[in-house]
């Protein structure tokens, strides 16, 4: 028997894309294929196979996919372990994980509890350790403190004096001449001067308290780097092919400015920030990756179409909405339906104030007064004719 070529396989896909499979299930076929080593009549075999199987799996007219995704995304999110860990190839790097994190996602959180980015790096950059690092000191948020042993407080001058380390600043790329240009950023009055491997403040204050106050604030001005991305771990990717720096903290819209920076790729795991710099779609599109990343880390296997409700549903507005009463459930036309799912009483009580009309036309609402809700075959209106059923019988007889 012939076994198959790269041409005869690529020809036969198209066959199948002709057919309405999607292109996402396409190329994991190919990608399995290309493992195997099949022959021309065991390929026709399991593409049909695959033919048949997913128009087995296409939805039924009036099937309830919202109830199903809902339970589908649901059920399992009551196996996932509670407990956030840190897990290996992000040394140090606490990460919200399990149920935690799915809540976060599906509550459309502001801001979620562990930012991060994953920064992919441009060739040369992301070839050799020795040129990521350029790229990871331009981004890594570099503060006073990071940076001295300690800030003391002269009070016979009433001085600051910052005590430097110069290794550290060596190794991070930052020149102590510039430090002094950077402090005076911030400082309105008073004198700044560099002696040795110490920077010299004279505030012009001799008030204690004061002093005190100003010296935490300069610990905590930053050097060099990004706003907002605390800590970067430059490490090599999955495939071992590149390096890639992996960050605590999250700021978008500065890091793709910076040279050497992948823009294609760079991902975040702050959902609104990637809505507001790139647009609702691809925000749904991380909210997809994020919930199935989510759900593998637990072994849980969900079908993809739920999560694709599921994103659909928080974007469909054009904007991040949550599932809860402060966005979709809440904004629902019936009122039964948003009784039914949070501040019974408040709900009931506002529609009767404003007078709001209930059509009965969801499922909720239909359960709620003891309707056949309008699914499956409870979407059919069927009526039996019984005098043209007579007449039918009346003819057989005779």
């Amino acid at each position: 028997m012939a076994k198959i070529d790269s041409e005869y396989l690529e020809e036969k896909l198209k066959e199948l894309e002709g057919d309405g499979i999607p292109e996402d299930l396409i190329n994991k076929i190919r990608k399995k294929l290309n493992e195997e080593e099949l022959e021309k009549e065991q390929l026709e075999y399991l593409l049909n196979k695959i033919y048949i199987n997913f128009t087995n799996a296409l939805v039924e007219t009036s099937e309830p996919v919202g109830t199903v995704a809902a339970q589908s995304i649901g059920e399992p999110g009551t196996q996932m372990t509670l407990r956030t860990f840190h897990y290996a190839g992000v040394e140090e790097f606490s990460v919200t994980q399990g149920l935690p994190r799915l809540i976060e996602i599906v509550d459309a959180r502001r801001f979620p509890s562990t930012p991060q980015m994953t920064i992919y790096l441009e060739k040369p950059y992301n070839e050799s350790e020795d040129k990521a690092i350029n790229v990871h000191n331009r981004i890594e948020q570099i503060r006073i403190e990071q940076i001295t042993h300690d800030v003391d407080l002269d009070f016979v001058n009433w001085n600051i004096v910052i005590n430097l380390i110069p290794e550290i600043c060596e190794k991070k790329g930052i020149e102590i001449n510039d430090i002094p240009e950077i402090l005076k950023r911030y400082k309105k009055k008073g004198t700044i001067k560099r002696e040795g491997t110490s920077i010299i403040i004279d505030p012009g204050i001799e008030d204690l308290q004061s002093l005190q106050k100003l010296r935490e604030k300069i610990l905590k001005k930053v050097v060099k780097g990004i706003r907002g991305v605390k800590r970067g771990l430059l490490t090599l990717s999955d495939d071992g092919k590149e390096w890639i720096i992996k960050t605590e903290g999250t700021n978008m819209q500065s890091v793709i400015q910076i040279e050497g920076v992948d823009v294609t790729r760079t991902v975040s795991n702050h959902i609104h920030e990637v809505e507001k710099l790139y647009g609702v779609e691809a925000a749904r599109q991380m909210i997809i990756l994020e919930a199935q990343k989510v759900l593998e880390q637990q072994g849980l296997d969900v079908d993809l179409r739920h999560l694709l409700i599921l994103s659909d549903l928080m974007c469909y507005s054009g904007s991040i909405q949550s599932i809860g009463r402060h966005g979709i459930s809440g904004s629902k036309s019936s009122v039964f339906a948003r009784a039914a799912f949070e501040v019974t009483v408040n709900q009931l009580l506002d529609a009767g104030l404003y007078g709001e009309e209930e059509r009965l036309l969801g499922i909720p609402e239909n359960v709620i007064v003891g309707q056949i809700s309008p699914i499956g075959s409870g979407r059919v209106a069927v009526m039996f004719d019984l005098d043209a059923n007579l007449e039918i019988l009346k003819k057989k007889e005779k």
